[in-house]
């Protein structure tokens, strides 16, 4: 009788699978078939319910088709997997995802998950390298990180501040205008500062500054070259711990901003004769390379009126905050006009406008940042689109909450991407984080 049973059984299923055969063979899954007719690189899934079938490009390539025709690119083809300019893009090892490296000569100053590769040579003093993610968010609450303990001349107070130059151990440069004097506040030390530079009083003497405008680090002399714009000049002070007074480097210049080439030329703003020159160290004439045509009143492509701060990069194209045009310029090496670079929609709060810009920074993709001074925020210019800014800090209205600046004046960036903003009238310097997403 069992074995009755298990031929019954064998029988029952020779009729199952010639009834699948007679009806066109087992149900299968279209992805079974040529991958579903996705591409090779991507993964054929099946809704179980409509049969609908769905390609996604596999981990480390891109859909540079559409939704109905999937085509999958190796990411690292497609914008350099979106890794920064100084990185080379490739695959992981285990998991095929794209991984971003720096490059020989660059050192990542970001993250595992935000590479930042910045020139590990670079000099202070010497234009920055830092490349700025282009979907790069900061934190909208700043720290302070020097002053903030009111208007005064203590160790632990600023009395507005201008310019300032931070270098790669996070150590802080300040133009402390309201005290005559140059502070220094080291990264391990928010407490208190210490004076290297003037503090003896306003005055003209080589052991006097007279209202400091702008400060930056020349690493290869260990010196700092300082506005010292009451006096109309440029000057030098060595940063060895026995000296007690400066040298000029300039005369009868009404000086604002300060930066330097990698070749240690040295570019002044004038705001008195609305130019921009640039000076070999030990040139007392220098060399016009922006504005100086017109007597300041001008916003022709040729024109400067009352520039303050200024950047230069690595093709020394100079770009300056043109405050009474309201805009940023750019001037490219040689060139008799500049290019608008930021904003020149006149005066105003809109994201087309800016309102007596100040401190100014560009990173390596062309990104412009400027102090939007007299709006109380920082803007930032892409270079696909230099009309339409967006705020990066501030904009919060004028105040002294954490998330908030009044007429704020110097701006820049360390090797990790920190922003560094002058709150002139809190009297504080503020240092805003990179968000880190996940």
């Amino acid at each position: 009788m069992a074995l009755y049973g298990r031929l019954l059984y064998a029988w029952l299923l020779v009729l199952v699978f010639s009834l699948q055969a007679f009806r066109g063979g087992f149900a299968h899954s279209c992805c079974s078939d040529n991958n579903g007719g996705c591409d090779p690189n991507a993964l054929c899934s099946e809704d179980p319910n409509t049969g609908a079938m769905t390609c996604t490009c596999n981990v480390g390539y891109a859909n540079t088709g559409s939704d109905d025709n999937v085509v999958c690119t190796d990411r690292c083809t497609v914008n350099n997997g979106d890794c920064c300019p100084h990185a080379d893009c490739s695959h992981d090892d285990a998991t095929f995802d794209v991984k971003c490296t720096c490059k020989p000569g660059y050192t990542n100053r970001g993250s595992k998950s935000k590479v930042i590769c910045t020139n590990t040579g670079s000099a202070s003093g010497e234009t920055d390298t830092v490349n700025i993610p282009a979907d790069a968010e900061w934190e909208s609450n700043g720290m302070t990180i020097a002053g903030g303990n009111g208007k005064g001349n203590a160790a632990n107070q600023l009395f507005w501040p201008g310019g300032l130059f931070v270098d790669d151990n996070q150590t802080v440069v300040i133009a402390d205008f309201g005290n005559h004097r140059i502070m220094q506040w080291k990264h391990c030390d928010r407490r208190s500062g210490k004076v290297v530079a003037g503090g003896n009083g306003q005055g003209i003497g080589l052991h006097q500054l007279n209202l400091p405008t702008d400060v930056l680090i020349d690493t290869k002399t260990n010196s700092l070259i300082i506005c010292d714009w009451g006096n109309r000049r440029v000057v030098r002070w060595s940063r060895h711990r026995d000296n007690t007074q400066g040298e000029v480097l300039i005369s009868n210049t009404q000086c604002w901003g300060l930066a330097m080439d990698e070749q240690r030329n040295l570019y002044v703003s004038d705001i008195g004769k609305h130019e921009v020159r640039r000076y070999r160290l030990g040139e007392q004439t220098g060399t016009v390379v922006a504005g100086g045509n017109g007597c300041g009143c001008g916003n022709a492509l040729n024109q400067l009126s009352n520039p303050t701060y200024l950047f230069v990069d690595r093709e020394h194209s100079v770009y300056v905050s043109d405050k009474n045009n309201h805009r940023v310029m750019k001037w490219k090496k040689g060139a008799t006009q500049g290019i608008l670079a930021a904003a020149g929609k006149g005066f105003g709060c809109s994201p087309t406008q800016l309102n007596s810009p100040q401190g100014l920074f560009v990173d390596a993709s062309g990104t412009v940042y400027v102090v939007d001074s007299a709006n109380h925020r920082v803007m930032r210019f892409t270079k696909r689109d230099t009309t339409q800014g967006t705020v990066v800090v501030g904009g919060n209205g004028a105040g002294a909450l954490a998330n908030q600046l009044i007429t704020p004046f110097g701006l820049t960036f360390d090797q990790n991407g920190k922003l560094y903003v002058v709150d002139n009238n809190n009297h504080r310097i503020q240092r805003y984080s990179l968000q880190e997403h996940c």
